[in-house]
C-alpha cells in the first residue's frame, strides 16, 4: 500500500475511532490520521505477533480501530496531565 493509502485509512480509523469513543477530542486532522495510523500499526504487528490474524484480513481493521481507540484515550489522559 502507497503512502496515500495509508494517509487514508489512517482517517478513516481515526475518525472511526473518534466516533467510537465518548467525549470531547478536540484534535484537527493530521492529529486524527496520526491516530488512525498509529492504531493500525500496534494492532498489525500486535494481532500477527499473538496469532489473532494474518495480514490481510478484516480482523485488522477491527484490530486497528481497537488499538486507535485505546491511543485516543491515552491521548486523553495525557492531554488532561
Amino acid at each position: 500500500m502507497g503512502i496515500i493509502g495509508t494517509i487514508f485509512i489512517g482517517l478513516i480509523v481515526g475518525l472511526i475511532a473518534r466516533f467510537l469513543k465518548p467525549g470531547d477530542d478536540s484534535m484537527g486532522w493530521i492529529m486524527t490520521i496520526l491516530l488512525g495510523i498509529g492504531g493500525a500499526i500496534a494492532a498489525t504487528y500486535g494481532g500477527q505477533a499473538l496469532g489473532i490474524y494474518q495480514a490481510g484480513q478484516g480482523a485488522g481493521f477491527v484490530g486497528a480501530v481497537i488499538g486507535a481507540v485505546v491511543l485516543l484515550i491515552l491521548y486523553g489522559a495525557i492531554k488532561k496531565g
